[in-house]
């Protein structure tokens, strides 16, 4: 029986039924930012607590086994005790580690929704048709989550693919799950534009955020300039013809630095003006968020100075070897021989290899 970790789980019970006591308050009903925060820590605990009551039972069931050894005659009960001891006595290990996982201070961030950028790097117009391929493998890894994924913007290459593509992330856990994505991948392959066969390494970008809820950044909507155009590129019949296509233009001082920027964003996703102002305003709350949340985002703004914004080969995540059907992620040392699979939105193997090495590095660092 591990003591330590009974005694733990005590100060969880205790904040649960006082969160549970709150969020039938009135006053933090009407107080909708607080509710909010609350409900969501209410959700986590509750799952820790269920984890825990599993626990107790295993525990107690255990004793009675051992007891009815110690004292029992009839050799029919004493068989099920012990049956009953060996199958606890395997499972304990298993359920002690999910409750030491769950101790664990979960990332704010992660149940978040996820703003998606990637941006054609290092390689011409073959890095371009790379981050062209990128998105697909998301588009498809979406899909098989049953996640949302939403155009914002975008600029296309001139051979293909997207010099700069930006899109919206809604589910379960978005942010939680694609925040390992974020970096530079390489690729390496012969480009349609070689004639000699040689085989090419290009780069793209892949940054990953965590969209901001309308509760985290205070927006005077009234300064905010409006403009509104024309979308273009093919399409139905309203393209070129209903000004659908919002641009938004904010001035924003930064309380870090204390300097004032404009804020410029575009978002020509729908036909529907109002859903465009909407998602637009989304990506500007982001923005803000980004900048103003520093504590959380220090680390972010380092990995995106190495590892998005230039687009340089040497701050590479992983490389797709298209000659062997390789994909390396270099963190972990990991290497997978399906390609296609990966390309095709099987990414779930090398994120779960990403976030056990982090839970296992969590889990060493709160000393559980």
């Amino acid at each position: 029986m591990d003591h330590s970790l009974l005694e733990k789980l005590e100060t969880f019970y205790i904040r649960f039924k006082e969160i549970g006591q709150l969020i039938t308050d009135p006053e933090v009903i009407q107080d909708m930012k607080r509710y909010v925060r609350l409900t969501k820590e209410y959700k986590e605990l509750e799952e820790v607590t269920a984890a825990g009551d599993k626990y107790k039972v295993a525990l107690r069931t255990l004793e009675e086994s051992k007891e009815i050894l110690a004292t029992e005659k009839d050799p029919e009960l004493c068989e099920m005790a012990e049956e009953e001891m060996a199958e606890l006595t395997e499972k304990l290990p298993a359920m002690e580690q999910e409750i030491k996982m769950l101790l664990i201070p979960a990332d704010p961030e992660d149940s978040k929704n996820a703003i998606l950028e990637i941006r054609g790097g290092t390689g011409g117009d073959e890095a371009c048709l790379f981050a062209g391929d990128l998105f697909r493998m998301y588009v498809k890894f979406c899909e098989k989550r049953g996640w949302r994924l939403e155009v914002s913007s975008f600029n296309e290459g001139t051979a293909g693919g997207y010099k700069e593509i930006v899109a919206s992330v809604s589910g379960n856990n978005v942010y939680g799950v694609l925040k390992y994505e974020s970096g530079v991948h390489r690729v390496q392959r012969v480009p349609e534009t070689e004639t000699q066969g040689r085989v090419h390494t290009s780069a793209a970008t892949v940054a990953v955020l965590p969209e901001a809820e309308e509760f985290d950044v205070q927006i005077n909507e009234g300064e905010i300039k409006w403009d509104t155009f024309r979308s273009g590129g093919a399409g139905g019949q309203n393209v070129n013809k209903v000004e659908s296509g919002v641009r938004l233009r904010y001035m924003w001082k930064n309380p870090n630095t204390g300097v004032s920027e404009e804020i410029l964003i575009e978002c020509t996703e729908t036909r529907d003006q109002p859903k465009n102002k909407e998602r637009a305003l989304a990506r500007l709350r982001t923005f803000i968020y980004d900048r103003e949340h520093q504590k959380y985002m220090d680390d972010i703004s380092a990995k995106r100075k190495t590892m998005v914004s230039t687009g340089d080969r040497s701050a590479k995540i992983r490389t797709y070897n298209y000659p062997q059907g390789r994909v390396t992620d270099h963190r972990i040392n990991f290497t997978l021989y399906n390609l296609q699979a990966v390309l095709d939105g099987d990414l779930d193997e090398v994120i779960e290899k990403l976030q056990i090495e982090e839970n296992t590095e969590r889990l060493k660092a709160s000393g559980l």
